[in-house]
């Protein structure tokens, strides 16, 4: 996203990103800070891009907000950069409501997925840009911004200019500078988006390395599900300007607490099944594929209903005479993904160790079953 369409011109935003009105302690020091997000509202003509969002930051983490396009990912951290304001709601910063504060004053640093870099300055002057403008001596500020690129890996780079680097390269001088003013917290806007796949990977745990070795109180958008799940301490995940769930990532992908984010992060099947008459443990049941096992809580108790079941949860073997017929398999490495038709033309992929995909090849009857472990469960699909 350009930099003009986030603040009203480039010179602002730059501003903004480099934090040049930190108002920390004469050496930058901080012990962490507290983000909250308090029943946020902003809506554009119509459109609700946030619906009474709220969310808690602890000072030194990381949260990544995840979700498809137009969900209000992006609308949520220019609030809390000041480059939009909510329409209700509160943005507090260690308890202290910055709302009506501008982004200039915010004592934030933000990285642009455009890198936002000055081209007529070199990498060294690039990052000591915001402590220029804090009026640090030049000595200092040097030193501190070869600090930075050093940690960057780009030392060998401090004289080069914006168009004699990588875009990976621009993007870790853009994070050095952000970290330079030591701000309280930091802001990334989909900063990979636009790298190739391995500098991608490389850039992230870099970023997640720092971030932890700083203790930076960190948000992160993203639309990338592995970025998030890789990289943050919890993950946010938003469907139409609302917070479905917030949690660490193993839980997540585990417990999903409703269909959408089932859906949304990693794969999901859908089984058609029946919700049993007797519970199981206190907990409701379902049978699925013959089976019955527990329903995990917060899902319908009546009505047709549907099994969300992960491929690695299932199993499946070689069976004259079963349920399925493999169509297709997938080799991942390791593992490899067996999709099977079921009866009534259901449709479901299921991981095996690629050594026993082997005997599975496409034509081959077979039997998928499910382990007795609980599954969420949502409404039929239509």
């Amino acid at each position: 996203m350009p930099t003009n369409e986030l603040a009203g011109n480039e010179t602002t935003a730059a501003k903004a990103a480099t934090g040049i009105a930190w108002t920390g302690g004469a050496d930058g020091a901080h012990t962490g800070t507290s983000v909250s997000l308090r029943s946020l509202t902003r809506a554009f003509g119509a459109t609700r891009a946030l619906d009474e969002m709220s969310l808690d930051i602890a000072p030194g983490e990381l949260v990544a907000l995840l979700g498809p396009s137009g969900c209000g990912k992006t609308t949520a951290l220019r609030i809390v950069a000041g480059f939009e304001f909510a329409d209700s709601g509160e943005v507090l910063i260690d308890g202290r409501d910055v709302s009506a504060v501008p982004a200039s004053k915010r004592d934030m640093g933000m990285v642009f997925q455009s890198y936002s870099l000055f081209p007529n300055m070199n990498a060294l002057d690039n990052v000591a840009f915001g402590l220029r403008m804090r009026k640090v001596g030049g000595m200092d500020r040097r030193k501190r911004a070869a600090e930075l690129l050093d940690m960057v890996g780009l030392a060998p780079q401090a004289g080069q200019y914006p168009h004699q680097l990588s875009g990976g390269q621009q993007q870790r001088v853009a994070l050095a500078r952000a970290l330079a003013i030591e701000p309280r917290v930091l802001l990334l806007d989909e900063p990979l988006s636009a790298l190739d796949a391995k500098v991608r990977l490389q850039l992230r745990e870099q970023i997640r390395t720092l971030q932890q070795r700083l203790g930076t109180t960190t948000l992160f958008v993203t639309h990338d599900q592995e970025e998030a799940l890789s990289m943050a301490d919890r993950v946010g995940v938003m469907r139409a300007g609302r917070l479905e769930q917030v949690a660490d990532p193993a839980e997540l992908y585990s417990r999903p607490a409703t269909a959408f984010v089932a859906e949304f992060v990693g794969t999901m099947n859908r089984l058609p099944a029946e919700l049993g008459a007797q519970p199981i443990n206190g907990a409701s049941s379902v049978t699925v594929l013959g089976t019955t096992v527990p329903a995990q809580p917060g899902g319908p108790d009546s009505g047709p209903v549907d099994a969300l079941i992960r491929p690695e949860n299932l199993t499946v073997k070689a069976a004259a005479g079963g349920n399925g017929i493999v169509t297709n398999r997938t080799f991942l490495g390791a593992v490899t993904r067996v999709a099977v038709r079921l009866s009534g033309d259901t449709e479901v992929s299921v991981d095996v160790a690629s050594t026993l995909a082997l005997e599975m090849a496409p034509g081959t009857a077979v039997e998928v079953g499910l382990p007795a472990t609980p599954v969420l469960v949502a409404p039929r699909a239509s």
